[in-house]
């Protein structure tokens, strides 16, 4: 897939959720952290076709809630609105009203109807949103000093190192087709999906409910196959928001570039979940794990998740450690079909395990190895042709003491 998509795809240094043509983005900060941006927005000059999917966490935050609605409306949207610092989850009645609140606040300094506007929070659970530090940073939305993508992206993020964005381009009937995101997140990241948030945006016309297909098959192979700490949160959410400002032919399943427009779709999702898992907690390492030979994709995206998750794995790759029987090990627990004796496994460029039996390699290589930035894990189950990847990173003291002390 990934020469497939280089091969009609354009990287756009600098890109992000303003690249495509007609959205502007900003950020600022209104008191809900002591000092940090913690209110950001994305807006589109006309209504634009949404699509969103959303945590399977039971305790679904009055955001998630609203923003629902409004997409149900007639699946547009024309403004996201983000809070950070606190998630507005588990608040009750109170929540509810604070979260309809707030985007008819945001609705009204921005001109457009309620049913067009999402909003999404992120932070501690428990804690009621400080409406009036809310409502007095709306009411400075629009302001010079507030505007510029960058601003959106430090506004929306929680323990985050780093700013998560990107955006590509591709030709479709002749008309340069851009696509754009950011994201955050960085602990309790295990989708279905996780603390983390990401937008994405286009300016190409796409037909409503095809758009809501792609999100949902796309997230499945990208968001939904990372981890940090096995945690799911209650908050999360992907919104895609479709303008229409490049003037195609509208996109959908029976248009000759619509696996050009999904794959470039794809691949701005993967980056981002990508980055994400590269940002987990106290992380040195990014992790990716290769699953091939399974007879389902399901079970090698199944396989491949259950392996990144496994805490002996990650705490192995922290620690250099080149114990394949934890991977083995965590195959074996994946609650999917295998045949042991077929099974291969290899560290990086190392082979390990052949046939379900240990082969000989030089340990301070293999150790040399898990000491790069990105350590890659194969797997071969020898039982079909579907394949998959899972993202994570390794688990380290940090984490512990990022947590231990997230409130305070």
């Amino acid at each position: 897939m990934q020469s497939v998509i280089t091969e009609h795809i354009q990287m756009v240094k600098g890109g992000n959720v303003t690249t495509p043509k007609g959205f502007t983005a900003g950020g600022l900060h209104c008191g809900i952290k002591k000092r940090k941006l913690d209110l950001g927005w994305v807006y589109s000059e006309v209504p634009a076709t949404a699509a969103g999917v959303y945590t399977t966490n039971q305790f679904q935050a009055p955001p998630l809630k609203v923003t629902k609605e409004s997409i149900s409306v007639e699946n547009k949207l024309q403004a996201i609105l983000v809070n950070s610092g606190v998630a507005n989850a588990c608040t009750g009645e109170q929540g509810l009203l604070d979260a309809y609140e707030m985007r008819n606040e945001f609705s009204k300094a921005m001109g457009v109807e309620d049913h067009l506007v999402a909003v999404a929070s992120t932070g501690v659970i428990g804690t009621h949103l400080p409406m009036d530090r809310l409502k007095a940073g709306i009411d400075q939305i629009g302001t010079n000093e507030h505007n510029g993508a960058e601003l959106f992206e430090m506004a929306i993020l929680t323990t985050d190192t780093c700013i998560k964005n990107i955006a590509v381009q591709l030709e479709i009937d002749g008309k340069t087709i851009s696509i754009g995101g950011a994201a955050k997140g960085s602990g309790m990241i295990d989708p279905n999906m996780a603390t983390m948030l990401a937008f994405v945006t286009t300016d190409a016309d796409v037909n409503g409910e095809s758009l809501s297909t792609a999100l949902k098959d796309v997230t499945n192979r990208t968001y939904n196959q990372i981890t940090v700490d096995g945690d799911s949160s209650t908050n999360d959410m992907v919104l895609v928001m479709a303008n229409g400002q490049a003037d195609n032919n509208q996109l959908s399943e029976v248009h000759p570039q619509w696996e050009q427009f999904k794959n470039a779709l794809e691949l701005v999702c993967q980056i981002l979940a990508k980055k994400i898992a590269r940002d987990g907690e106290g992380a040195t390492k990014l992790i990716e794990v290769h699953v091939q030979g399974a007879a389902t994709e399901e079970a090698a995206r199944k396989i491949s998740k259950t392996i990144i998750s496994s805490n002996l794995v990650k705490t192995a790759i922290y620690g250099t450690d080149p114990n394949w029987g934890r991977i083995v090990c965590a195959i074996g627990y994946s609650e999917r079909p295998i045949d042991p004796d077929k099974v291969k496994v290899s560290l990086g460029p190392f082979p390990v395990v052949e046939n379900g039996l240990p082969l000989y390699f030089d340990e301070e290589e293999a150790t040399e190895y898990l000491m790069q930035e990105t350590v890659e894990i194969f797997v071969d189950l020898q039982q079909g042709n579907k394949s998959a990847v899972a993202w994570g990173c390794d688990l380290t003291y940090d984490y512990v003491k990022i947590n231990a002390s997230y409130r305070t």
